[in-house]
C-alpha cells in the first residue's frame, strides 16, 4: 500500500492526525494555491455523495489540481461489467491520486492492493470514512480548544453509521466519555463496544435521548438513519423517526456544546434548530474544504508551509 494512502482511520498514529489538523488550519488561513499544478486527482464515486465529492473537488481546485472521474457508477464501464481491479489498474494510468467511494465495506483497501497510486477511501460501505473523521475532528478542535477529556454523545444510526465508527476510533488517542443513543436495531456494533472495553474509554448506552444525555455533552453527534442500507422497508419506517433533536430540548446545554451532522439530514435535527449557537454543522461541511486539503498534500507528500 502507498504509504500516501488513507483507507482507515485506523492506519494513521495520533501524532499523523495531529499533523493532519495541523494542515487544516493552514489551509483555512491559505486555501488557494498551486501546490497542485500538474498534478491530477481521480474521483471515482460508485455510490452518491454530494458533500463529500464536491468537497474533495473543490480541495483539488483551490490547490490548483486538476479533477476527473465519475458521480455516477452507471455513467462508467462498471456498467459493462468491469471489474474494480480493471476500473482502478485503469483510472491509475491518468492520475497521480485516487479518491474512491464504494457501497463495498473493504474495497478501498482492495483497490490499494492492485495500485502503487495512493487511495483516499472517501467511504465504504458501513466501514470507515476517514476524512469525515478529520472535518469532524477539526471541527471539535475549532469548537471546543481542545480533542482531550471531551463527553461525546452520537444519536441514531451507530450500526451502519461509518462516521461515528471512524470517530470512536480516532478519537480512542484523546481519553474520551461517549453516549451511545440508539434503538436496539441501530446500537454501536460490538466491536466497537470492546475496543472502548479494552482501551479502558467510558461509555454508557442509551435507549432515550434524555435531558441528562444532552446537557452532560459537549458533543452531539447526530446521524440520519440510512434508507439505503436496509434491505426491509418496515425496518427502516420503524426507527427511521426514533431520534429527533428540536431547539426546545437545548435550553440547559453546556455553554460551549455544538451539534455536528455528517449531512444530509432528515429529521433527525428539526429546522428550528440551525440558527441555534449551538448548531455547527453547516460550518463542519465547510471544514472540510481544508480537511480534505490536509489530506490530499499528505497522501502527494507536499508540505504546504514549504
Amino acid at each position: 500500500m502507498n504509504q500516501g494512502s488513507l483507507v482507515s482511520i485506523d492506519d494513521i498514529s495520533k501524532e499523523q492526525i495531529l499533523d493532519l489538523l495541523d494542515r487544516a488550519a493552514y489551509f483555512e488561513a491559505h486555501p488557494n494555491s498551486k501546490l497542485l499544478d500538474g498534478k491530477v486527482v481521480a474521483t471515482l464515486f460508485f455510490e452518491p455523495s454530494t458533500r463529500t465529492r464536491l468537497s474533495f473537488e473543490t480541495a483539488v481546485n483551490r490547490l490548483g489540481g486538476r479533477v476527473i472521474g465519475f458521480s455516477d457508477a452507471a455513467t462508467s464501464s462498471t456498467s459493462k461489467g468491469e471489474t474494480l481491479k480493471d476500473t482502478i489498474k485503469m483510472v491509475s494510468n491518468y492520475a497521480d491520486l485516487i479518491v474512491m467511494r464504494h457501497h463495498l465495506e473493504g474495497a478501498a483497501r482492495y483497490a490499494t492492493e492492485v495500485t502503487d497510486v495512493p487511495i483516499v477511501n472517501a467511504g465504504d460501505g458501513a466501514n470507515q470514512h476517514p476524512s469525515q473523521t478529520m472535518l469532524d475532528l477539526y471541527s471539535i478542535v475549532k469548537t471546543q480548544g481542545r480533542l482531550e477529556n471531551l463527553t461525546i454523545t452520537m444519536v441514531g444510526d451507530l450500526k451502519y453509521g461509518r462516521t461515528v465508527h471512524s470517530l470512536l476510533m480516532a478519537m480512542r488517542y484523546f481519553n474520551p466519555r461517549f453516549r451511545f443513543v440508539s434503538s436496539p436495531e441501530l446500537e454501536m456494533p460490538r466491536e466497537y463496544i470492546e475496543i472502548c472495553r479494552d482501551l479502558g474509554i467510558e461509555y454508557t448506552e442509551h435507549r432515550d435521548f434524555s435531558p441528562e444525555v444532552i446537557n452532560s455533552s459537549d458533543i452531539i453527534y447526530m446521524t440520519r438513519v440510512q434508507r439505503e442500507r436496509f434491505s426491509d422497508p418496515m425496518e427502516y419506517e420503524k426507527v427511521k423517526n426514533l431520534y429527533s433533536l428540536r431547539r426546545d430540548m437545548l435550553g440547559n446545554t453546556r455553554p460551549g456544546m455544538r451539534i455536528l451532522h455528517p449531512l444530509p439530514r432528515v429529521n433527525e435535527i428539526d429546522r428550528d434548530v440551525d440558527d441555534c449557537p449551538q448548531a455547527y454543522y453547516f460550518e463542519q461541511a465547510r471544514n472540510g474544504v481544508f480537511a480534505r486539503q490536509a489530506i490530499i498534500t499528505r497522501a502527494l507528500n507536499i508540505d504546504p508551509t514549504r
